[in-house]
């Protein structure tokens, strides 16, 4: 996946209206976002898969009443934990959030961790056939093991590039090739441009930092969840629907604790396991971006370590080109 692009050390023309913020969880990238909306005159588009729902607002690490005050945020909040939601719905959303920002003069940022939606913003959806609930089940209820196999046998290329530990994914995956016959990598649709027209270039970061700061970050990030409520929203949302919903009991957090409600593990252990799958997320995440979207990378340092990345995108957008 790549986007018309330029280096920091050049500057964009007056064409070049989208910047995309990248990376992996608790990297950082809300705090650079609304800094650059602040500076550049910018709405963010949020690209995460979780934050998308009411509700899920401590774990998701969702921005607060006073960051949306700081600067206009797009798709948070757009249905409740019950509703499903899906990448082709985003990625026309969303769309359709850019177009508005940019018909407003103002700067597109996009900001988040979910790869697949910026797949499907980018490059567009393949033709998959719709889910078929029969068969949904049916792999639903096989061992994840045995239906990797599958998937290494029928579509290698998926395989190497699917998370898989994430069974919705395998599933879905696999779906596709039993109904068409066909592996599902080989069902993507052309590069949809309607992000880069009439000149358009863009500006996509990376944002990483050090291993071990990432992961105090996110261990700490962590703890603060369970301080501000996690168990208590978590409660809430299951009476609301939230165990219904596979895709949002993917979130990180929600699962491990409705395990501890059930009496499965302690409060300890239960966040000690949330802070695990949070790293292991992360370093997929890395993994992705880094196969997947050719992105220029930023190593963020100290906390919050924006101050200068700031700056330095900033002035990469402002600054006249040469000989202009």
């Amino acid at each position: 996946m790549t986007c018309p692009s330029f280096p920091l050390s050049a500057s964009p023309s007056a064409a070049s209206d989208l910047l995309l913020l990248a990376g992996p969880t608790g990297v950082g990238k809300s705090a650079v976002a609304i800094e650059l909306a602040e500076r550049l005159g910018g709405e963010i588009v949020s690209v995460d898969s979780m934050q998308v729902y009411r509700g899920l607002d401590i774990g998701t690490a969702k921005p607060s009443a006073e960051q949306r005050a700081r600067a206009p945020h797009h798709l948070i909040d757009v249905v409740e934990v019950s509703q499903p939601f899906d990448a082709a719905r985003f990625a026309r959303l969303a769309g359709e959030a850019v177009a508005g920002i940019r018909a407003r003069g103002r700067v597109p940022i996009l900001c988040g961790g979910t790869g697949l939606y910026y797949r499907a913003l980018l490059e567009g959806l393949g033709e998959a056939p719709p889910g078929d609930a029969a068969l949904r089940v049916a792999l639903g209820a096989t061992p994840l093991p045995e239906l990797l196999r599958e998937l290494a046998e029928r579509d290698p290329v998926t395989y190497e590039r699917i998370d898989r530990q994430n069974p919705r994914r395998v599933i879905r995956a696999l779906e596709v090739v039993r109904l068409t016959g066909r592996p599902f990598s080989e069902q993507r649709a052309p590069w949809d441009r309607r992000l880069q027209t009439a000149g358009r270039r863009c500006l996509l970061l990376g944002l990483q930092r050090a291993a071990g700061d990432l992961r105090r970050r996110i261990d700490a990030q962590v703890q603060e969840m369970f301080r501000r409520g996690l168990v208590a929203e978590t409660q809430r949302l299951l009476q609301e629907g939230l165990g219904q919903n596979p895709t949002a009991m993917q979130a990180l957090g929600y699962r491990q604790v409705a395990e501890y409600l059930d009496g499965r593990r302690s409060l300890a252990d239960t966040v000690e396991l949330v802070q695990i799958r949070t790293r292991q997320f992360a370093k997929r995440q890395m993994t992705w971006f880094r196969r997947q979207m050719q992105l220029r990378w930023i190593l963020l340092e100290g906390d919050p370590g924006t101050e200068g990345v700031v700056e330095q995108v900033a002035g990469a957008w402002e600054r006249p080109s040469a000989g202009a």
